[in-house]
């Protein structure tokens, strides 16, 4: 196509540059710059999974319907000592048996256990559990996550995250439909064990102790 300096060929060429521009837009030619600071992002702002994999700096968070929630900084000593411990007595117990055992950092991607797999973009909710136990090998399919409720979710809780591991966390297994969710307190010796009822909601159960 001639575009020479004449005023139909300068029309052609800045229209022919438009069709480029919203073609490329449309297949996503574009990418959005990297973030590699948290400061970048709006904290009263909403984002999905699809966001968060693009996220690269070293603090870590997780996702809450959307919205983000720093995470603690490194545990304490006694919080690995009950991690190794829980890690290796669920690791002897699982022997020969399908499911794995994942210790974070590990994404789990949540959503209302009533609806199906969902889509990176649609996914609000991303968690990363001190462990957890997965069943279903289609929920790792991805090599990187998992896809949906793990069977079983352990926290261990320290100064500063009670809340969020009682309340918050508590709501979205439920909601997600983690079977099981265990609470260690560290500071007790104690676990504090909930399961799914009949009802989808969470019961507790008698406390477990000696954990560590």
């Amino acid at each position: 196509m001639d575009c020479g300096d004449n005023a139909h060929g300068v029309v052609e060429y800045e229209s022919l540059f438009k069709i480029l521009t919203v073609n490329l837009t449309k297949t996503n030619f574009f990418v959005m710059a990297v973030i590699t600071r948290l400061s970048q992002l709006d904290p009263e702002g909403t984002y999905s999974y699809a966001d968060y994999l693009k996220w690269q700096f070293q603090e870590r968070v997780e996702l809450f319907r959307g919205k983000i929630f720093k995470m603690s900084p490194a545990p304490s000593i006694k919080h690995q000592r009950v991690a190794f411990q829980l890690t290796k007595q669920m690791a002897d117990k699982l022997s020969g048996n399908p499911c794995e055992i994942f210790f974070a950092p590990f994404d789990v991607r949540l959503y209302n256990r009533k609806k199906s797999a969902k889509a990176n973009k649609d996914v609000f909710t991303v968690v990363q559990p001190d462990l957890c136990i997965v069943c279903d090998p289609v929920k790792l399919e991805d090599g990187q996550s998992c896809n949906g409720a793990p069977d079983l979710v352990v926290e261990i809780l320290s100064p500063g995250n009670s809340k969020k591991e009682k309340k918050d966390k508590f709501e979205l297994y439920e909601e997600a439909g983690v079977r099981e969710y265990w609470l260690v307190e560290p500071s007790e010796d104690s676990v504090l064990i909930y399961v799914l009822n009949e009802a989808d909601r969470y019961i507790g159960l008698q406390p477990a102790t000696e954990v560590a």
